[in-house]
């Protein structure tokens, strides 16, 4: 996603690359992430190296989530607004971090998914669940991926709960013979992860009805896809103040 990242951001004669990091590729000019000329950016090792030797209006981090809640709160003290897509936050964390954003006035996002598609299938998820409320999400992953469930099915299951009654689905005498087949509860609901080589990132959202079921998909094939989401929020963040969830309140 870096390197996607940085591409995006070279091609994109309104934005400037002024930093990088990347904590073990070494001192090499950024330019080299993404197969382009030098660009006078040599890579730092850690946030604080990049935040200090740069003067910056924005960062975008696709890192991990035991690192994300403290590069979040990194930028926010150095006076950069906070493009996170990396997932995990507690919701503590993120009320926490909206009020040091509003106290910097910076502006700053945690989004699960920068995909337009998938931004579009979690909001017609939220719309069908009003009629159809009996649901389960199952999304798909490769078997590198360390949380479960993925940010975008718990910002899906979100925006679901908010659009429909809590309704607890299922037999209500059903029992589980192996731990877990049910998959995770949420709202009523369940939510199964799926992990597995060869996997990159896709998420069905199945409702049934009497005599009929609906489902709801999303498939992304390729880093790229997320870009144009990311090139909009670096942008956009820039006019606003405090930190925002989720990046389908950037596309209204």
């Amino acid at each position: 996603m870096g390197r996607e990242v940085v591409k995006m951001v070279l091609e994109d004669e309104a934005l400037e690359l002024v930093s990088a990091v990347a904590p073990s590729a070494g001192a090499v000019d950024a330019g080299s992430f993404a197969n382009k000329p030098n660009t006078g950016v040599i890579a730092c090792k850690t946030i604080e190296e990049a935040l200090s030797s740069a003067k910056a209006d924005v960062m975008v981090d696709f890192t991990a989530p035991h690192a994300a809640y403290e590069h979040t709160k990194t930028a926010i003290e150095y006076g950069v607004r906070p493009i996170m897509g990396t997932t995990g936050f507690t919701p503590e964390q993120i009320e926490e971090l909206n009020g040091r954003c509003i106290e910097k006035q910076l502006g700053g996002l945690i989004a699960p998914n920068f995909s337009i598609g998938a931004i579009l299938m979690m909001k017609f998820a939220a719309q069908a669940s009003k009629y159809l409320p009996h649901v389960e999400i199952i999304e798909y992953h490769g078997d590198h991926k360390l949380d479960a469930p993925s940010g975008t099915s718990i910002k899906t299951a979100e925006l679901i709960a908010e659009a429909r009654q809590e309704l607890r689905q299922g037999n209500p005498n059903e029992k589980e013979t192996i731990e877990g087949a049910r998959g995770g509860y949420y709202n009523g609901f369940r939510i199964h992860s799926v992990r597995l080589p060869g996997v990159f990132a896709q998420q069905e959202v199945v409702f049934g009805g009497y005599g009929q079921s609906l489902k709801i998909r999303h498939d992304s094939y390729d880093r790229a896809g997320y870009m144009p989401g990311v090139n909009v929020a670096i942008k956009k963040v820039m006019d606003y103040s405090g930190l925002i969830y989720g990046f389908e309140h950037l596309m209204d």
